[in-house]
Protein backbone atom coordinates (compact mmCIF):
# COMPACT_ATOMS: atom_id res chain seq x y z
CA UNK A 1 0.00 0.00 0.00
CA UNK A 2 1.40 2.90 -1.30
CA UNK A 3 -0.87 6.22 -0.26
CA UNK A 4 -1.34 10.27 0.07
CA UNK A 5 -4.24 11.79 1.90
CA UNK A 6 -4.44 15.77 2.20
CA UNK A 7 -7.33 16.24 4.75
CA UNK A 8 -8.59 19.10 7.00
CA UNK A 9 -9.52 16.50 9.80
CA UNK A 10 -6.93 15.18 12.21
CA UNK A 11 -6.04 11.33 12.07
CA UNK A 12 -5.61 8.43 13.76
CA UNK A 13 -1.58 7.28 13.80
CA UNK A 14 -2.31 3.67 15.15
CA UNK A 15 -5.20 3.54 12.91
CA UNK A 16 -2.90 4.25 10.24
CA UNK A 17 0.40 2.35 11.31
CA UNK A 18 -2.28 -0.93 11.38
CA UNK A 19 -4.02 0.00 7.93
CA UNK A 20 -0.21 0.20 6.34
CA UNK A 21 0.96 -3.31 7.62
CA UNK A 22 -1.95 -5.69 8.54
CA UNK A 23 -1.90 -7.29 4.79
CA UNK A 24 1.93 -8.07 4.58
CA UNK A 25 3.53 -10.34 7.14
CA UNK A 26 6.88 -9.44 5.73
CA UNK A 27 7.11 -6.01 7.16
CA UNK A 28 9.80 -5.62 9.91
CA UNK A 29 10.04 -2.16 10.23
CA UNK A 30 7.83 0.86 10.26
CA UNK A 31 9.51 3.67 10.59
CA UNK A 32 7.22 7.19 11.41
CA UNK A 33 7.45 11.17 11.46
CA UNK A 34 4.38 13.11 13.16
CA UNK A 35 5.15 16.31 12.77
CA UNK A 36 3.20 18.93 15.22
CA UNK A 37 2.01 22.60 14.94
CA UNK A 38 4.77 24.27 17.39
CA UNK A 39 3.46 27.58 19.19
CA UNK A 40 2.44 29.69 22.23
CA UNK A 41 0.39 32.60 23.09
CA UNK A 42 3.73 34.68 22.77
CA UNK A 43 4.79 33.03 19.42
CA UNK A 44 2.26 31.10 17.17
CA UNK A 45 -1.31 31.37 18.26
CA UNK A 46 -2.70 29.65 14.73
CA UNK A 47 -1.31 28.05 11.82
CA UNK A 48 -3.29 28.42 8.22
CA UNK A 49 -2.33 26.04 5.60
CA UNK A 50 -2.99 26.21 1.69
CA UNK A 51 -3.12 24.29 -0.89
CA UNK A 52 -4.38 23.08 -4.54
CA UNK A 53 -6.16 20.49 -4.65
CA UNK A 54 -5.36 17.98 -6.98
CA UNK A 55 -1.47 19.63 -7.32
CA UNK A 56 -1.08 19.28 -3.90
CA UNK A 57 -1.32 15.11 -3.91
CA UNK A 58 0.57 14.73 -7.48
CA UNK A 59 3.05 16.16 -6.55
CA UNK A 60 3.45 14.10 -2.55
CA UNK A 61 2.77 11.28 -4.84
CA UNK A 62 5.86 12.23 -6.61
CA UNK A 63 8.15 12.23 -3.52
CA UNK A 64 6.67 8.68 -2.13
CA UNK A 65 7.26 7.18 -6.00
CA UNK A 66 10.70 8.78 -5.94
CA UNK A 67 11.60 7.53 -2.25
CA UNK A 68 9.93 4.03 -3.49
CA UNK A 69 12.60 4.06 -6.35
CA UNK A 70 15.86 4.60 -4.08
CA UNK A 71 14.77 2.13 -1.09
CA UNK A 72 13.08 -1.39 -0.86
CA UNK A 73 10.10 0.32 0.57
CA UNK A 74 7.00 -2.17 1.06
CA UNK A 75 4.31 0.32 2.15
CA UNK A 76 4.39 4.14 2.56
CA UNK A 77 1.57 6.54 3.44
CA UNK A 78 1.63 10.49 3.68
CA UNK A 79 -1.26 12.23 5.36
CA UNK A 80 -0.82 15.89 5.64
CA UNK A 81 -3.71 18.09 6.99
CA UNK A 82 -4.80 21.82 5.71
CA UNK A 83 -7.16 24.55 7.23
CA UNK A 84 -6.46 26.28 10.67
CA UNK A 85 -4.39 24.14 12.77
CA UNK A 86 -3.99 25.11 16.30
CA UNK A 87 -0.33 24.72 18.60
CA UNK A 88 -0.01 20.90 19.42
CA UNK A 89 -2.01 19.51 16.89
CA UNK A 90 -0.60 16.95 14.42
CA UNK A 91 -0.27 18.22 11.32
CA UNK A 92 1.74 15.60 8.89
CA UNK A 93 2.04 11.95 8.98
CA UNK A 94 5.09 9.73 7.03
CA UNK A 95 4.86 6.12 7.98
CA UNK A 96 7.25 3.77 6.14
CA UNK A 97 7.97 0.20 6.25
CA UNK A 98 10.08 -2.40 4.31
CA UNK A 99 11.64 -5.51 5.69
CA UNK A 100 14.63 -3.39 7.45
CA UNK A 101 14.85 -0.57 9.74
CA UNK A 102 17.96 1.30 7.42
CA UNK A 103 15.47 1.35 4.67
CA UNK A 104 12.43 2.47 6.12
CA UNK A 105 14.18 5.05 8.78
CA UNK A 106 15.81 6.63 5.57
CA UNK A 107 13.12 6.74 3.48
CA UNK A 108 10.79 8.03 6.14
CA UNK A 109 13.44 11.02 6.51
CA UNK A 110 13.74 11.75 3.09
CA UNK A 111 10.22 12.57 2.54
CA UNK A 112 9.51 14.76 5.24
CA UNK A 113 12.76 16.52 3.75
CA UNK A 114 10.90 16.53 0.64
CA UNK A 115 7.81 17.34 2.06
CA UNK A 116 9.11 20.84 4.02
CA UNK A 117 10.83 22.25 0.76
CA UNK A 118 8.67 20.63 -2.59
CA UNK A 119 5.18 20.23 -1.45
CA UNK A 120 2.88 22.67 -2.37
CA UNK A 121 1.22 23.96 0.51
CA UNK A 122 1.50 27.66 2.05
CA UNK A 123 1.36 28.59 5.63
CA UNK A 124 0.46 31.49 7.90
CA UNK A 125 1.03 32.02 11.21
CA UNK A 126 -0.61 34.54 13.45
CA UNK A 127 0.85 35.94 16.33
CA UNK A 128 1.22 38.86 19.14
CA UNK A 129 2.27 40.76 16.12
CA UNK A 130 -0.41 39.65 13.87
CA UNK A 131 -0.34 36.98 10.38
CA UNK A 132 2.66 36.76 8.61
CA UNK A 133 2.95 33.87 5.76
CA UNK A 134 6.45 31.26 6.17
CA UNK A 135 9.07 30.61 3.89
CA UNK A 136 11.01 27.59 4.19
CA UNK A 137 13.86 27.91 5.98
CA UNK A 138 17.60 27.43 5.11
CA UNK A 139 17.72 24.84 7.19
CA UNK A 140 14.81 23.19 5.46
CA UNK A 141 16.87 23.49 1.95
CA UNK A 142 20.09 21.74 3.74
CA UNK A 143 18.91 18.82 5.19
CA UNK A 144 16.91 17.66 0.86
CA UNK A 145 20.26 18.63 -0.21
CA UNK A 146 22.39 15.57 1.41
CA UNK A 147 19.64 13.17 -0.35
CA UNK A 148 20.93 14.73 -3.91
CA UNK A 149 23.00 12.20 -6.03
Amino acid sequence: MFSVTVQSADFDVAAETKALTIANTQIGAVASFIGLVRGSEDTVRTMELEHYPGMTERALEAILAQAQTRWPLDAARIVHRFGRLEPGEQIVLVLTASRHREAALEACAFIMDYLKTQAPFWKKEDGPKGAKWVDARESDESATDRWSD
